[in-house]
């Protein structure tokens, strides 16, 4: 069949070609223009692949994005979104995908260990289990992504694109949020070229990056990317093993193969990551059981047991495109992701509990996407498509610390399948209708469970478990459903300079289990948007404003599942989420600037769930049944623990997220120029539980400040940078009873040169 053979085709050339592997890492994107981005050469006209910029004379550059499967202008496109360039990502010191959260309104990115939480107003990743879809859906090059393995920094980037709200016909399920989509450089067919850059800051920070573009013939070439980055951690363990929690090392490696002869184009993309951080760092939560044991100081750890975090990444792409002579555009994109992570865990946090976690976690991931997308040449244009994707997850882990040791064990698979289409009809050469319709069914199953055991050679921080096969709890069970989604939307173009729009459009994220005897519903949101985009003073301004209101069904919200003791998921019965959204963008001559803004209001209803933060740490296992004393990990009695909240905000929900930054250009002779910039971001309060504490479950306001001073003469550039200037602490995200923190105040140089 044409998936299979796409994919024999993808993974064979995969193995040829990473015989010559890349390695390497991040700073910011390759190094542009501050003042006037050159650029950037899609692979194939009417189908790019990559954001690209239009220059402007004095004013600003047309931002062009593919979010819609073609090459489309920004202002034009009715959807509320934010895109970054190469230099914007660069001069807003974005180089991972949690930076995005200070230079995108609406956006929040909190850790959470293993995974990030990524929400787009308050919605998100909403469980650690792998059974639990995702809420925003993000892709890299097209492909989607897990949410494990997902702190890669950004290097060789040709942009990013943030999209707000549900995407419901071209990207499916898994996004009642919204997607963000990044976006590789690809090979060019023009010219040889490329880039190489190198920095150093404090805490021994080393950074080195670069790429080369290599024509082989007039119809193929090659692109060669690699990315390195170390620095030691922000930390000091003053516990007896002397971990190093926070420490990064990490390598990456990028290969893209591009073959275009006359209307068919073939382009290949490997890319290979191991990172090591050591582990992770955090401390217990203030208010909760070990809060007593914690340091005073958040830089500070106290350890008893090993820490250590392993990530290693491979990704497989082939994008197919054949351009019929009709102009109609036939397009397969087939992808397979391998991610592994291994991680040690001091559970409590502390040197006194001893509470530890041995953990394995694989995700292999095997998509594709076939699109029939026709020219934009006549007053009806149309997309047709189809989308198929497999997730096998195995999740092992091993925990002490319990009145008798644990094992988890977990093989869980999840299958996606849609058909889609979208049509846009100008009835006028102002007015246009855009409608679309996707069928999206999904289906997950899994085997395993909680078994309850002893360890070998326990103490010595890494025990063995020996082969014992008493379940306590059982994690199988499946689900399936499916929902019929999509939009309809009015667009007029005012004049040349202002743009309107207004849509309804339905989204849908699926249910699952959360284990043999416990099932959750999928959740389904109907928003309301309207917006305006205007170009203003001859191109020198441009805005994006836009407000939304959106009902949601099935809320779904991760809880302690009593059957089986571990994270689920519950469905609230409904929702509400409204906002506004607005940004700005200013250039005259040596000056620019920006600023993005967001004010989000929701309101979710009452429930009734287990409050975590008064449980007691380690595997308890089920409820107990009546009569039954608690023993755990055999069995617990949750009822004392059980709360009734009253109803409130939207969680992992900031009201308030804005973004702002200046700079101005200052010719120094010749070609040369010196620009200064300032950056200054704000991410609002949000809470973390159902039951609002305002000591345990909230994390607080920051408004962090950054800084660059770039000196750039023809090809060659260097530049200081700063970033958290005022040396800020914050807490940056929750996972269980413990809270993570952000980055400390970091400086440095880096210094580039594009060939």
């Amino acid at each position: 069949m044409l998936f299979k053979a796409f994919l024999r085709a993808s993974v064979t050339f995969g193995a040829i070609l990473s015989a010559h592997p890349a390695s390497a890492q991040a700073i910011p994107a390759a190094p542009t223009d501050p003042v006037a981005t050159t650029p950037a050469t899609p692979a194939s006209a009417g189908a790019a692949q990559e954001p690209d910029v239009v220059l402007a004379e004095d004013g600003l550059a047309d931002i062009i994005v593919t979010a819609q499967r073609r090459s489309e202008n920004l202002q034009t496109v009715p959807i509320a979104a934010t895109a970054l360039s190469p230099t914007a990502l660069a001069e807003k010191a974005v180089t991972r995908l949690s930076d995005l959260q200070f230079a995108s309104p609406s956006l929040s990115v909190v850790d959470a260990g293993l995974t990030q939480s990524v929400n787009i107003r308050g919605i998100g990743l909403a469980s650690p289990s792998p059974a639990v879809s995702n809420g925003v859906a993000t892709y890299l090059d097209g492909l989607f992504q897990p949410p494990i393995a997902g702190t890669t920094a950004f290097y060789d980037i040709a942009g990013v694109e943030v999209l707000r709200g549900p995407q419901g016909t071209l990207v499916g399920s898994n996004s009642t949020g919204g997607a963000i989509f990044i976006n590789s450089q690809s090979p060019k067919l023009t010219e040889v070229g490329g880039y190489v850059q190198g920095a150093y800051g404090n805490f021994d920070t080393t950074n080195l990056q670069g790429a080369v573009n290599l024509p082989i013939t007039n119809t193929l070439a090659i692109r060669l990317a690699g990315n390195f980055q170390r620095n030691d951690s922000f930390y000091d363990d003053i516990g007896p093993l002397d971990n190093d929690p926070g420490r990064l090392n990490e390598k990456s490696g990028r290969l893209g193969v591009l073959w275009k002869p006359g209307n068919f184009e073939a382009l290949y993309k490997l890319a290979l990551t191991d990172r090591n951080t050591g582990g992770y760092a955090y401390r217990p939560i203030l208010g909760t059981q070990f809060a007593a044991l914690r340091t005073n100081d958040i830089r500070t750890l106290n350890y008893n047991a090993p820490t250590r975090n392993h990530e290693r990444t491979l990704i497989n792409g082939l994008d197919l495109r054949y351009v019929l002579d009709n102009g109609i555009t036939l397009r397969s994109l087939s992808g397979y992701q391998n991610r592994r992570v291994n991680n040690l865990y001091d559970m409590d946090g502390t040197a006194t509990a001893s509470f530890t976690q041995n953990q394995s976690v694989r995700e292999q991931v095997t998509t594709e996407e076939i699109n029939i997308i026709s020219p934009t040449d006549g007053p009806f244009d149309w997309i047709l498509g189809g989308y198929y994707q497999h997730n096998k997850v195995d999740l092992f882990n091993t925990s002490t610390g319990n009145p008798a040791p644990t094992r988890t064990v977990a093989a869980t698979t999840k299958t996606t399948r849609g058909i889609f289409a979208q049509g846009n009809y100008h009835l006028t050469d102002a007015l246009e209708i855009q409608t679309g319709v996707r069928y999206s069914h999904y289906k997950t199953s899994s085997e395993g469970g909680i078994f309850r055991g002893a360890y070998v050679g326990a103490g010595t921080g890494n025990p063995a478990f020996t082969t014992v096969n008493t379940r306590i709890v059982n994690l199988g069970g499946s689900a399936s459903d499916g929902r019929v989604t999509g939009k309809v939307a009015i667009n007029y173009q005012l004049n040349a300079d202002h743009f309107l729009y207004v849509f309804a459009a339905r989204g849908y994220k699926p249910g699952g289990f959360n284990s043999a005897t416990s099932i959750f519903k999928p959740e389904t949101v109907w928003d309301y948007e309207a917006g305006l985009k205007s170009t203003l003073a001859d191109g020198h301004i441009r805005t994006q404003i836009g407000g939304f209101w959106n009902e949601y069904d099935g809320f779904q919200f991760s809880i302690t599942d009593v059957n089986t003791g571990t994270a689920g998921v519950t469905n609230l019965p409904s929702a509400r989420i409204r906002g506004l959204e607005a940004q700005v963008q200013v250039k005259f001559g040596g000056f620019s600037g920006d600023f993005g803004g967001a004010f989000v209001d929701s309101r979710l209803g009452s429930i009734t769930l287990v409050n975590t933060r008064r449980l007691p740490p380690g595997t308890l296992g089920p409820q107990c049944t009546t009569g039954v004393a608690s023993s755990p990990p055999t069995c617990f009695n949750y009822g004392p623990f059980l709360q009734t909240n009253t109803g409130g905000k939207n969680l992992l929900s900031p009201k308030w997220t804005y973004n702002a930054g200046v700079q101005y250009g200052i010719k120094v002779g010749g070609n040369a120029t010196l620009t200064p910039r300032l950056n200054y971001a704000y991410v609002g309060s949000q809470f973390t539980t159902l039951f609002y504490n305002p000591v345990t479950d909230r994390l607080s306001g920051r408004g962090l400040l950054s800084a660059l001073l770039t000196y750039r003469s023809g090809d060659y550039q260097i530049e200081a940078y700063g970033t958290n200037l005022a040396d800020k602490d914050y807490v940056s995200g929750q996972t269980g009873n413990n809270e993570f923190y952000g980055a400390p105040r970091q400086y440095g140089v880096r210094a580039s040169v594009n060939f």
